[in-house]
């Protein structure tokens, strides 16, 4: 499948809906968002499948514009403050196969104006795949710095993210040497890109050579998970 880069549109359509972010203004706008941002984003997806193969056959890339890789634009409001019905901004994310939601390993992408990022990981697992992975890094202390020290992992990243806690978990040596990663509760790790680069059709190849670079990170998950890379 080619991907020519997303249209000019694509981000334009963002810039808009982030001051008309209300259904009347979306309902307006509903074939352009399917023009503009869905058909392209399923473009994009598609074109990354057979580069996402040869990285690994375990993760999915679903072009469908609903229920496949792509992330809806309808925002979950009912805990939120925020009541402004849309993100503003298009992602898609990767599932492993053995996965059934975000908390799975997985490759992401987020493409909004002036915010483009791509990488890999696991954001927010529930408590019982959390607890796997502060296990594996606890008990195997020298496969988690062979992740971070990796040549291309740590020139292509600037290390691993994800939010902390304040103090060591319950049951963790405090005075572990990854005590910091520990105290995640998210692992993931994102390179930025731009607009210019999301316009182009090289986008496809340098995604695929992040989501390469970010292997070490999803292996040692995928590892602590008792899945295959």
């Amino acid at each position: 499948m080619a991907f020519d880069g997303f249209p000019k549109d694509f981000f334009s359509f963002f810039r808009e809906l982030k001051t008309h972010n209300e259904r009347p203004w979306f309902e307006a706008n509903k074939q352009r968002f399917r023009d503009s941002v869905q058909a392209p984003m399923s473009d994009f997806i598609a074109a990354m499948a057979p580069k996402l193969a040869k990285i690994s056959k375990n993760f999915t890339a679903d072009p469908r514009p609903n229920g496949g890789s792509m992330f809806r634009i309808y925002r979950d409001v009912r805990f939120s403050k925020d009541k402004s019905p849309y993100k503003e901004h298009a992602a898609c994310h990767f599932r492993h196969a053995a996965g059934k939601d975000v908390h799975a390993p997985g490759f992401y992408m987020h493409f909004a104006p002036g915010d483009v990022m791509f990488g890999g990981g696991m954001w927010m697992p529930p408590t019982d795949a959390l607890a796997k992975v502060r296990d594996a890094i606890a008990k195997n202390p020298a496969a988690w710095k062979k992740v971070k020290t990796d040549k291309t992992f740590a020139k292509r990243f600037d290390g691993i993210d994800g939010d902390a806690l304040t103090r060591p978990p319950r049951g963790y040596d405090p005075t572990h040497p990854f005590i910091e990663d520990i105290k995640r509760k998210s692992f993931f790790a994102m390179e930025e890109g731009d607009m210019k680069l999301a316009s182009a059709p090289k986008l496809v190849d340098a995604v695929a050579e992040t989501f390469k670079a970010a292997s070490p990170l999803m292996k040692f998950l995928c590892k602590a998970q008792g899945v295959p890379f």
